[in-house]
């Protein structure tokens, strides 16, 4: 690294890295960073090109993790983001690219530390890596405290992290940026995959919910859902750019599917997630991910309250002029066009982190469950949900279980049963037990679920029970009675 491309196979043997990961300290404001940070890198483009940038990275932070306790340079490495972050919004405005590319860089180096340190240490060792910096002294000779310039350190990052998602614009420049603060943010959440105790224990979740960064929770929402919403696609810069790249994409998705698969008690998606990044928007994707993680951790400790959970529960409709947060209320709530992320949602809903982001929608939004059970288009939504069940063999077992909560949900109102046999649907391509030209949107409902009932009892993987409730509470047509 430095001022000259750098590909993998030179990366243990480039002489920047090694003075980092050296005894000897450096200070924040040396010219050392200018020279590290103006790297351009190719990027690997799949999951075993990344297994050999960890291969070829792995002496450099295991040095790192040694000699930082004396050197404190990832504390300075850390300082050198922190001050280039703050000036970034400003120079992406004055599209200063150079300086833009330079802070990914910075951040880039951080998080990759970061993975090393997560994935080999205890997180009370991974606070001491922030906490062995150089002695800063006041104006008059006194010594700052370690301690206290770490907690602020770890806290500042937390809240530059956040402040990129929420403050920096999104334009094909800052599209790596955005999304690798994302993946720091999911990097520093991965404590629970290596330590098995309540996030509400973790110091990292603390900061988190109490810290600097959690006066932007209901902010920091709102853009995770837009993002999601929007489905932007990686920029056609991704392709010539050796600047970032896939990398941000390929480096991700290992903590990301780890935090999935603890999330999801270990029956997420097993799909490859590189082959899904080439097909699937990088930026909502992760988004979705960050905002079930940030949404559902430290959700049962009354002393360690969920702003982020706070927030999703409670966003209403922009079109809902009724609706205004006022300093009265206990909290502030946001708006966002409920119309758009309906539609989102049901264009999505072949992916488990959808149908588990719906059902703690419907489940606790009631502003949102009622927009949703009063469209008259309750089959955009409904047929995918179907679909899933139908094709159960080709989904996990925590996918099918969270599609049967959601109808189960939605068959409780009234409104919703009579509509759904009073809809007709027509050319179900996917059915392919038998033709069927056209059904009542109920009599498909019951069709499917009686299938799902008896695939399940081979396989035994789900409660039976949620099926035999969603069959009794949607009564069948005649038509359906017929087909059965």
């Amino acid at each position: 690294m430095g001022a000259n491309s750098s590909s993998i196979s030179e990366l243990c043997s480039n002489e920047y890295l090694r003075q980092l990961a050296g005894p000897d300290s450096i200070s924040d404001n040396d010219p050392f960073w200018n020279q590290l940070l103006s790297f351009s890198f190719e990027p690997p483009q799949e999951s075993s090109d990344y297994r050999l940038l960890e291969e070829a990275t792995h002496q450099i932070c295991k040095a790192m993790a040694h000699n930082n306790l004396n050197s404190g340079n990832f504390g300075a490495l850390v300082s050198v983001f922190l001050k280039r972050a703050s000036e970034l919004k400003l120079s992406t405005l004055c599209e200063n690219n150079l300086f833009t590319w330079q802070t990914y860089n910075a951040l880039f180096i951080v998080r990759c530390l970061c993975k090393f340190f997560m994935e080999n240490m205890a997180e009370e060792n991974v606070l001491r890596q922030f906490n062995s910096q150089q002695q800063p002294r006041m104006p008059h000779g006194e010594v700052v405290e370690k301690g206290e310039k770490s907690e602020v350190l770890i806290d500042e990052l937390l809240n530059a992290l956040v402040e990129i998602i929420v403050d920096v614009p999104i334009m094909d420049t800052t599209y790596n940026i955005i999304l690798e603060a994302m993946n720091s943010l999911l990097i520093l959440a991965s404590v629970q995959i290596f330590k098995a105790r309540p996030t509400a224990k973790s110091t990292l979740f603390k900061y988190l919910m109490q810290g600097k960064c959690s006066i932007h929770s209901c902010l920091l929402v709102k853009t995770l859902l837009q993002y999601y919403i929007n489905q932007e696609s990686f920029p056609a810069l991704e392709q010539t750019s050796g600047q970032g790249g896939t990398l941000v994409a390929s480096l991700g998705h290992a903590v990301a599917s780890g935090l999935w698969s603890v999330f999801t008690l270990g029956y997420g998606n097993k799909a490859p997630p590189d082959e899904k990044s080439k097909q699937q928007p990088l930026l909502a994707n992760k988004s979705l991910l960050l905002l079930l993680i940030l949404g559902n951790h430290c959700t049962s400790d009354k002393e360690l309250h969920n702003p982020y959970r706070q927030a999703l529960f409670s966003f209403r409709d922009v079109h809902d002029e009724s609706a205004t947060s006022s300093p009265t209320e206990a909290f502030a709530f946001f708006k966002i066009e409920y119309s758009r992320l309906f539609a989102t949602l049901c264009k999505t809903l072949k992916d488990d982190q959808t149908t588990l982001l719906l059902y703690l929608l419907i489940h606790q939004n009631v502003q949102l469950k009622s927009f949703i059970l009063s469209r008259a288009d309750l089959d955009t939504i409904v047929l995918p949900i179907l679909q899933v069940l139908h094709d159960s063999r080709e989904h996990n077992s925590h996918h099918i279980y969270m599609a049967l909560i959601v109808l189960l949900i939605l068959s409780e109102d009234d409104f919703f049963n009579r509509t759904a046999h009073e809809t007709k649907v027509t050319n179900i391509t996917w059915y392919s037990e038998r033709h069927i030209s056209e059904i009542s949107l109920g009599g498909l409902f019951v069709l499917v679920l009686i299938q799902t009932i008896q695939f399940n009892l081979t396989r035994m993987r789900i409660s039976l029970n949620v099926s035999n409730h969603a069959v009794s509470r949607t009564s069948t047509s005649t038509l359906t009675a017929w087909q059965l």
